[in-house]
Protein backbone atom coordinates (compact mmCIF):
# COMPACT_ATOMS: atom_id res chain seq x y z
CA UNK A 1 0.00 0.00 0.00
CA UNK A 2 2.35 2.93 0.82
CA UNK A 3 4.53 2.06 -1.99
CA UNK A 4 1.15 2.17 -4.55
CA UNK A 5 1.77 -1.08 -5.66
CA UNK A 6 -1.97 -2.65 -4.10
CA UNK A 7 -4.91 0.06 -3.18
CA UNK A 8 -5.52 -1.48 0.57
CA UNK A 9 -4.28 -3.68 2.98
CA UNK A 10 -5.84 -6.96 2.83
CA UNK A 11 -5.11 -8.15 6.14
CA UNK A 12 -7.07 -5.26 7.66
CA UNK A 13 -10.14 -6.19 10.10
CA UNK A 14 -8.61 -9.59 10.44
CA UNK A 15 -7.54 -11.82 13.85
CA UNK A 16 -4.20 -12.73 14.10
CA UNK A 17 -4.85 -16.34 15.36
CA UNK A 18 -2.88 -17.08 19.07
CA UNK A 19 -0.35 -19.09 19.04
CA UNK A 20 -1.20 -21.97 21.12
CA UNK A 21 2.23 -23.29 22.49
CA UNK A 22 1.95 -26.53 24.29
CA UNK A 23 3.43 -27.00 27.43
CA UNK A 24 7.35 -29.12 27.41
CA UNK A 25 6.68 -31.92 29.82
CA UNK A 26 9.39 -33.89 31.35
CA UNK A 27 9.53 -37.26 33.30
CA UNK A 28 10.21 -37.29 36.90
CA UNK A 29 12.82 -40.13 37.58
CA UNK A 30 10.09 -42.38 39.05
CA UNK A 31 8.08 -42.03 35.84
CA UNK A 32 10.93 -42.82 33.50
CA UNK A 33 11.68 -46.32 35.99
CA UNK A 34 7.63 -47.27 35.41
CA UNK A 35 7.71 -46.30 31.56
CA UNK A 36 11.19 -48.27 31.43
CA UNK A 37 9.24 -51.21 33.59
CA UNK A 38 6.31 -51.42 30.57
CA UNK A 39 8.84 -51.13 27.72
CA UNK A 40 10.95 -53.91 29.41
CA UNK A 41 7.96 -56.72 28.44
CA UNK A 42 8.16 -55.28 24.96
CA UNK A 43 11.68 -57.07 22.99
CA UNK A 44 10.81 -55.54 20.20
CA UNK A 45 10.79 -51.51 21.24
CA UNK A 46 13.17 -51.74 24.46
CA UNK A 47 15.88 -51.16 23.27
CA UNK A 48 14.45 -48.20 20.71
CA UNK A 49 13.27 -46.50 23.87
CA UNK A 50 16.15 -47.12 26.20
CA UNK A 51 17.91 -45.37 23.46
CA UNK A 52 15.23 -42.43 23.04
CA UNK A 53 15.90 -41.85 27.34
CA UNK A 54 19.81 -42.02 27.33
CA UNK A 55 20.65 -40.24 24.11
CA UNK A 56 17.46 -37.50 23.68
CA UNK A 57 17.03 -37.94 19.41
CA UNK A 58 14.25 -36.37 17.45
CA UNK A 59 12.26 -39.08 16.23
CA UNK A 60 13.57 -39.03 12.85
CA UNK A 61 16.87 -39.20 13.43
CA UNK A 62 16.67 -42.55 15.81
CA UNK A 63 14.38 -44.24 13.36
CA UNK A 64 17.41 -43.35 10.38
CA UNK A 65 20.08 -44.89 12.11
CA UNK A 66 22.16 -46.98 9.99
CA UNK A 67 24.42 -49.86 11.11
CA UNK A 68 27.44 -47.46 9.21
CA UNK A 69 26.47 -44.92 11.52
CA UNK A 70 27.95 -46.82 14.88
CA UNK A 71 31.34 -47.41 15.10
CA UNK A 72 31.15 -50.87 17.58
CA UNK A 73 34.70 -50.91 18.68
CA UNK A 74 34.71 -47.08 19.84
CA UNK A 75 30.82 -46.61 20.81
CA UNK A 76 30.70 -43.38 18.63
CA UNK A 77 27.88 -42.66 17.04
CA UNK A 78 27.04 -40.12 13.70
CA UNK A 79 23.82 -38.69 13.03
CA UNK A 80 24.10 -38.33 9.53
CA UNK A 81 19.96 -38.02 8.94
CA UNK A 82 16.89 -38.05 9.68
CA UNK A 83 13.76 -40.56 7.68
CA UNK A 84 10.21 -40.35 7.02
CA UNK A 85 8.46 -43.74 5.67
CA UNK A 86 5.64 -44.15 3.71
CA UNK A 87 3.51 -46.75 1.89
CA UNK A 88 6.95 -49.09 2.28
CA UNK A 89 9.27 -46.12 0.80
CA UNK A 90 11.85 -44.30 3.09
CA UNK A 91 12.80 -40.78 2.27
CA UNK A 92 15.94 -39.85 3.86
CA UNK A 93 16.71 -36.22 4.56
CA UNK A 94 18.27 -33.96 6.28
CA UNK A 95 18.66 -33.49 10.00
CA UNK A 96 16.52 -30.86 11.04
CA UNK A 97 19.31 -27.83 11.01
CA UNK A 98 22.66 -27.67 9.08
CA UNK A 99 24.73 -27.98 12.83
CA UNK A 100 22.36 -31.41 13.04
CA UNK A 101 24.62 -33.80 11.41
CA UNK A 102 26.81 -34.53 14.68
CA UNK A 103 29.00 -37.41 16.17
CA UNK A 104 29.76 -38.33 19.83
CA UNK A 105 30.62 -41.24 22.23
CA UNK A 106 27.85 -43.03 23.55
CA UNK A 107 27.22 -44.04 27.11
CA UNK A 108 28.97 -47.51 27.62
CA UNK A 109 25.44 -49.33 28.17
CA UNK A 110 23.91 -47.72 25.25
CA UNK A 111 26.75 -48.92 23.25
CA UNK A 112 27.17 -52.18 24.59
CA UNK A 113 23.18 -52.57 23.90
CA UNK A 114 23.76 -51.67 20.55
CA UNK A 115 26.87 -54.20 20.19
CA UNK A 116 24.35 -57.24 21.50
CA UNK A 117 22.24 -55.90 19.26
CA UNK A 118 24.15 -55.99 15.81
CA UNK A 119 24.91 -59.39 16.37
CA UNK A 120 21.38 -60.48 15.18
CA UNK A 121 20.68 -57.71 12.85
CA UNK A 122 20.10 -58.64 9.22
CA UNK A 123 19.53 -55.21 7.72
CA UNK A 124 21.21 -52.10 7.45
CA UNK A 125 18.90 -50.16 9.38
CA UNK A 126 19.51 -50.21 13.27
CA UNK A 127 15.80 -50.04 14.61
CA UNK A 128 13.41 -52.12 12.28
CA UNK A 129 9.60 -52.23 11.80
CA UNK A 130 8.49 -55.36 13.78
CA UNK A 131 6.16 -55.81 10.39
CA UNK A 132 8.53 -55.55 7.92
CA UNK A 133 12.08 -55.96 9.61
CA UNK A 134 13.48 -54.31 6.02
CA UNK A 135 12.45 -51.24 7.03
CA UNK A 136 13.34 -48.97 9.88
CA UNK A 137 10.73 -48.13 11.97
CA UNK A 138 8.43 -45.21 10.59
CA UNK A 139 8.44 -42.08 13.28
CA UNK A 140 4.90 -42.17 13.29
CA UNK A 141 5.12 -45.53 14.42
CA UNK A 142 7.15 -44.79 17.12
CA UNK A 143 5.05 -42.20 18.25
CA UNK A 144 2.30 -44.26 18.64
CA UNK A 145 3.62 -46.72 20.06
CA UNK A 146 5.35 -44.49 22.73
CA UNK A 147 1.42 -43.15 23.50
CA UNK A 148 0.21 -46.82 24.05
CA UNK A 149 3.36 -47.87 26.20
CA UNK A 150 2.57 -44.17 28.47
CA UNK A 151 -1.38 -45.70 28.53
CA UNK A 152 -0.43 -48.66 29.85
CA UNK A 153 1.87 -47.26 32.51
CA UNK A 154 -0.30 -44.44 33.05
CA UNK A 155 1.76 -42.12 32.42
CA UNK A 156 1.07 -38.21 31.28
CA UNK A 157 0.06 -38.42 27.58
CA UNK A 158 3.33 -36.32 26.41
CA UNK A 159 5.06 -35.65 22.82
CA UNK A 160 7.54 -37.80 21.44
CA UNK A 161 9.78 -34.40 21.83
CA UNK A 162 9.34 -34.38 25.69
CA UNK A 163 11.44 -37.26 25.59
CA UNK A 164 13.86 -35.09 24.52
CA UNK A 165 13.18 -32.81 27.05
CA UNK A 166 13.35 -35.49 29.63
CA UNK A 167 16.90 -36.47 28.18
CA UNK A 168 18.43 -33.03 28.30
CA UNK A 169 16.98 -32.32 31.47
CA UNK A 170 18.09 -35.43 33.48
CA UNK A 171 21.72 -35.10 31.63
CA UNK A 172 22.28 -31.43 33.35
CA UNK A 173 20.81 -32.61 36.85
CA UNK A 174 23.09 -35.57 36.49
CA UNK A 175 26.43 -33.48 35.79
CA UNK A 176 26.68 -33.56 31.99
CA UNK A 177 28.29 -30.13 31.15
CA UNK A 178 26.79 -27.81 29.13
CA UNK A 179 28.77 -28.22 26.29
CA UNK A 180 28.52 -31.17 25.82
CA UNK A 181 24.87 -31.87 25.91
CA UNK A 182 25.03 -29.37 23.15
CA UNK A 183 27.11 -31.44 21.68
CA UNK A 184 24.77 -34.56 21.30
CA UNK A 185 21.10 -32.27 20.99
CA UNK A 186 22.34 -29.60 18.45
CA UNK A 187 19.62 -27.01 18.58
CA UNK A 188 16.80 -28.58 19.96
Amino acid sequence: VREGLIPRNPTDGTTIPRLVRTEKTVLIESQIEKFMKTVESDVLWRDFFFMELMMGFRRGEICGLKWTDFDEETGRLNINRSIEVKNGIVTEGETKTGKGRRSFYLPESTADMLRERKKTAKTEWIFTDPIKPELPIAPPKAYRKMKELLSKANLPNIRFHDLRHTFATHAITSGVDAKTLSGILVNA
